[in-house]
Order: C-alpha cells, then sequence, then structure tokens
C-alpha cells in the first residue's frame, strides 16, 4: 500500500519504519526541516530500540522518503496517518491545533485529487474529534465522508523503549469508523500482527486511550505507596506486589505493578489530565483521578527531601529521560529533582547515554530551555566522571550500565528504579522498599 504519515515524532517514526519493513511505500510529512532531512537520509528522528534498522532498510529500498509538501504526500498515496501532537492545554483540554491544521491539508490536498482516500487518527485525541476532523476535510475538500473518504479512529499502544516490538506485536488494535470499506482495508493492513482486531464505535476507540493511560498512571502511584507503607513496616514491597500481580483473573497487568519513582513521560500526565477535565465538563465527580497527580507530586519530593536529609552538595544523577533506552525528557519527573536541587545551590552532575545537546530538537529541546537551560554544564560524557566524583548517587533509570556500579568509600545511593545488582551494597538505599 502507498501511505503517508503525518507527523514524524515517536509514533509516526516508530510506523514509517515498522510499516516499510511489510513492504508499503511510505512518505513523511513533517513542518521540521531536522526531521524531514533525517528520513531522508534513512535516519530516525527519535532515540528508539531497532528502529535506525528498520528505516535504513526502507530507505536503501526505496520504500521511505519524507517532504514538507502535504498535497504531494496525499496525492501519491491512498492513506494518510494523523501522528502529530495533541499537547494539553493550561485548563486541561487538548490543543488541536496540530490535528486540525492536518486535517485542513489533507482536505486542501483532496480536493486536488482523483479516488477514495483513507484518513487515519493515531493520535491520542477526545470524543468527537473524528466528527470534527472529517467535517473539516469535507469543507476544505469539497468531497463527502464515507464517499470520497473516510476517517478511521485507531489509537496506538506503544511504550517508548519498546515501540517497534509494540508496534509489530500488538496486544489487540482498535478501529473506529462509519465507513465498511476503510474498515476492511486497515483489517488487511494489521492482518500481520496476528492480534485479535476490535471494531468498535468511534466514540470508543477514542476513549480507549485515556482510560488505559489513566489507569497506568493511578498503578504507578498506588504500587509507590504501597512501597511506602511496606518499607516503615519492615516489610518487602516487591514481594507483597508479586503476589498481588499473580491474580491475573482480573485482567491485571503486572508491568506498572512495581514500586519505584514517579511515572512521568508526555502520555500518562496528559491523558490523566484530559480525563479529568473531560469528566469536570461533565459535572461527574472523580476523586480518585483527582487524587492521583498529587500523589505523584508527593512522590517526586519525597527523593528531594531525602537528598536534602543527608546534606550532600555533590548529587550524582544517573538517567535523565523518563525512560531508559530513550531520549525523551518530556515529563520526566527526575527534571524536578535536578531543578529543585540546582535551585538550592546544590552542585549536580548528570549521565544519560542517549541525551546530548547537540541532538536536542523539538519538545525536547524547548522542555531543557525553560526547565534545565544550565545542562551543558551538568551533562557527563562519562559514567565513570560522575561516579568518581558525586557524594550521593541517584538512580533515576534501568540502563543495563548502571547495573555495575563500583561505589566509592562513604558514597550512598538512592535508587529511584530498585536495580537488583546493587542491593546489599553499602550505602544503598532503595526509593520505597
Amino acid at each position: 500500500m502507498r501511505i503517508s504519515i503525518f507527523g514524524l515524532g515517536y509514533v509516526g517514526c516508530v510506523g514509517m519504519g515498522c510499516l516499510a519493513s511489510q513492504g508499503h511505500e511510505m512518505v513523511g510529512v513533517d513542518v521540521s526541516d531536522i526531521k524531514v532531512d533525517l528520513i531522508n537520509q534513512g535516519k530516525p528522528t527519535i532515540v528508539e530500540k531497532e528502529i535506525d534498522v528498520l528505516l535504513k532498510q526502507g530507505f536503501e529500498a526505496g520504500r521511505i522518503r519524507a517532504t514538507k509538501d502535504y498535497v504531494d504526500a496525499v496525492k501519491n498515496t491512498d492513506i494518510s496517518f494523523l501522528c502529530v501532537g495533541t499537547p494539553s492545554s493550561e485548563n486541561g483540554h487538548l490543543d488541536l491545533t496540530y490535528i486540525m491544521e492536518t486535517a485542513r491539508q489533507v482536505g486542501v490536498a483532496l480536493k486536488q485529487k482523483n479516488g477514495f482516500h483513507i484518513v487515519i487518527i493515531r493520535s491520542t485525541v477526545f470524543p468527537g474529534t473524528n466528527a470534527k476532523v472529517s467535517e473539516l476535510i469535507e469543507q476544505e475538500s469539497g468531497k463527502k465522508r464515507n464517499v470520497d473518504f473516510a476517517v478511521v479512529s485507531n489509537p496506538e499502544f506503544l511504550r517508548e523503549g519498546t515501540a517497534v516490538q509494540d508496534y509489530l506485536n500488538p496486544p489487540l488494535t482498535v478501529l473506529g469508523s462509519e465507513c465498511p470499506a476503510a474498515i476492511e482495508t486497515l483489517q488487511k493492513l494489521y492482518a500481520h500482527t496476528g492480534a485479535p482486531v476490535e471494531i468498535v464505535p468511534i466514540g470508543v476507540a477514542e476513549m480507549i486511550k485515556y482510560v488505559n493511560n489513566s489507569y497506568h498512571a493511578l498503578k504507578v502511584v498506588f504500587a509507590n505507596e504501597v512501597g511506602n507503607i511496606c518499607k516503615q513496616l519492615g516489610i518487602d514491597s516487591h514481594e507483597v506486589m508479586r503476589i498481588f500481580c499473580m491474580d491475573k483473573q482480573l485482567n491485571i497487568s503486572p508491568y506498572y505493578f512495581k514500586p519505584g519513582f514517579a511515572y512521568g513521560g508526555s502520555c500518562l500526565p496528559k491523558d490523566l489530565k484530559g480525563l479529568k477535565t473531560l469528566a469536570h465538563d461533565l459535572y461527574l465527580d472523580t476523586p480518585v483521578l483527582n487524587a492521583i497527580d498529587p500523589s505523584n507530586t508527593n512522590h517526586i519530593e519525597s527523593v528531594i527531601r531525602r537528598v536534602e536529609q543527608m546534606g550532600c552538595q555533590h548529587v550524582g544523577v544517573l538517567g535523565l529521560s523518563f525512560k531508559a533506552g530513550t531520549d525523551d525528557m518530556r515529563n520526566s519527573p527526575i527534571i524536578n529533582v535536578v531543578e529543585h536541587l540546582h535551585g538550592r545551590g546544590v552542585e549536580v552532575k548528570i549521565y544519560d547515554k542517549n541525551v546530548a545537546i547537540s541532538r536536542l530538537i523539538g519538545k525536547n529541546k524547548s522542555v531543557i530551555a525553560s526547565r534545565l537551560p544550565h545542562l551543558n554544564s551538568m551533562l557527563c560524557e562519562s559514567l565513570d566522571e560522575v561516579t568518581s566524583w558525586a557524594e550521593v548517587l541517584i538512580v533515576a533509570n534501568k540502563d543495563d550500565a548502571f547495573k555495575t556500579l563500583k561505589l566509592q568509600p562513604g558514597q550512598r545511593v538512592i535508587d529511584l528504579v530498585r536495580v537488583k545488582e546493587l542491593e546489599g551494597s553499602e550505602g544503598y538505599e532503595g526509593l520505597c522498599w
């Protein structure tokens, strides 16, 4: 199939590489010259396991290219994926500026094109967005939905760090559309996965990602509160949660049920805020949802308090991105810790092999510019430089290199993610176990 992808961030870049590996002809579209140039060199726009190989192979096979010309992209493809950002506004609503502008561009292009075209919304959006996108495309193109084009809601279920495998081996595929022909085409597109395809009402497809991510956010906080209680009682919190997770009959995934540091990233904070705002707009009381973020903030502040109690002036932070194997620093909770300590006059050095000032683009660059303008002076190229200097080390993600840390005499370690190889070391302290 001939497929265009609007938005070359995490979802778009991964989708492009994976679909190209299955033989599809891919055209990427983005407003960023940097991202377009990277794709046109066969290089990824993100740090993500396996994606560099897939993009290189697809590019060399002539199945991958990128452009800023949206008309060219739509006219030369049969399917368009919308993977642009939908950030939260200050009041918790989604900012649909990017997705509506992309829909407008698709409509303009369809006005100049003959033949049926399928538009797929992969971005996380509020219920009702499918209808708004369809209406806008109709207005711009002068064509009729479900006759000349169709809009399908097809939320993604990707985890950063394992996004390629999640794309190729999803737990399920969710499709929502009023057009049977579009659904049939997408069933063929996803047939290779072997996963069940759930054809649901559009509202269900638009809602499921918020429910999933809000529940995932709840799981992280729930486990951390259990961990804090267990620690005070001298009970192994991981053993408690291991037994808890053995009950699979209630459809509980064990993935997030591990006491550790606060949740972060681009999805959980944004979608939790979105779901709370949606409930508020419907005059519904949701005390559990409203309690999740304050508890998560308390957990971040507990790390700050613990470091301050130690009275150390040289703090080494191991891992700045919110998750090992990625360079994504959006809502990374360790940034709150670094920002606070630096503001109090504590010297901080950071090691993260995936984060380099020279490679920062887009949202990552703006996050650092606003939150950690002095990051360049904090970042160290070698792990040894940080570990040999710091009085206390904060282990903030599960990079494999952190498993073999050699602690200096008298050095302290605050482990936020439970690197089991470090347990038992003199000076070691788990956050909530």
